[in-house]
């Protein structure tokens, strides 16, 4: 597409095969945002895109990820609150026609399979070397170890007795990250030889994903695949750090988690071939119609530009 939708907290940046989300840096934006500072998403992983009213005047464009797309997302497993979500857009309502539009867009150019699971992730994950303090310990991830130094102040006698603990990704299934919002928050490192492991994605979807997501909200443990594996409480486990107030915030422990989880999707992964472009071929010359209607309509109401919608109309009619 080429153009630029600016809204609150953030600005989606389209190109001809993906979006690029760029987050504000401010006090009132999320730290999870600040964290992230950009995030490139390919239309391939997404599955469909919303337009619904938000609050104080404001409408919500949100682009719906593919199941195992997107290694934050899978890591979060529906933990996380709707204002931290980085797939929602929230704009002004007088904005609201200028959003459908973009939806529209983005919705025509979804993957034929965007209703399936992908079978490998798609978004990138944040780069190592990441680390953050937990209650009882600092975690570090290098890309290819994961370490646990423990806290004398915060760490159970059992992890002191254990000593600090490195893992590499290769002998790991995947991680279980459960919010520090809640009562009993932590990472839980889940060893390969705990959990009968899927060769396809690293480990089964219980052991990766932790609490929530597509499974019971109150229970924590995904439908139709096995919870988490039996172990020791979180504070006694040398494969699991404590959260806590002021520690291992969402917005350090979470993209960690997601880096760790995608290190083990791909040391257990095969080889993953090369992405299909979709959308490649001319697309029904009615929608095109539409399209161009629909941007003319735009045009009048002085929400594009002389220049972007001789542009953009250009750019439609060569789709023909």
């Amino acid at each position: 597409m080429g153009d630029v939708l600016a809204g609150i907290h953030a600005t989606w940046e389209f190109d001809t095969d993906s979006v690029l989300i760029r987050f504000e840096r401010g006090i009132r934006t999320p730290k999870l945002f600040q964290s992230l500072r950009e995030r490139r998403i390919p239309y391939a992983a997404l599955s469909s895109v919303t337009l619904t009213p938000g609050k104080r005047g404001t409408v919500v464009l949100r682009a719906v990820p593919r199941a195992g797309a997107d290694p934050l997302v899978e890591a979060a497993s529906g933990q996380l609150k709707e204002g931290c979500d980085p797939y929602r857009l929230v704009l002004p309502a007088e904005r609201e026609v200028l959003a459908e539009y973009y939806a529209d867009e983005l919705r025509a150019l979804l993957d034929p399979a965007s209703g399936e699971s992908a079978d490998r992730f798609l978004v990138a994950a944040p780069e190592a070397p990441m680390n953050f303090k937990a209650y009882d310990g600092r975690a570090s991830f290098d890309g290819e170890r994961i370490s646990f130094r423990w806290s004398w102040t915060g760490a159970s006698s059992a992890k002191w007795k254990a000593g600090d603990q490195t893992f590499r990704v290769s002998e790991l299934a995947g991680i279980v990250w459960r919010s520090p919002e809640a009562l009993d928050g932590y990472l839980r490192l889940v060893p390969r030889a705990a959990a009968p492991v899927d060769h396809r994605t690293g480990g089964s979807l219980g052991d990766l994903h932790g609490p929530g997501g597509s499974g019971d909200a109150d229970h924590g443990t995904p439908v139709g695949v096995p919870a988490e594996p039996p172990s020791a409480t979180a504070d006694q486990d040398p494969a699991a750090v404590l959260f806590g107030l002021g520690y291992g915030p969402v917005h350090e422990s979470l993209p960690f988690a997601a880096a760790v989880l995608e290190s083990v999707r791909r040391t257990h992964a095969p080889a993953a071939s090369a992405p299909v472009l979709v959308n490649a071929g001319r697309r029904d010359p009615a929608d095109i119609a539409e399209r161009i209607h629909h941007l003319g309509e735009l045009h009048r109401a002085g929400l594009v530009t002389d220049a972007e919608y001789s542009a953009k109309k250009a750019q439609l009619l060569a789709e023909l």
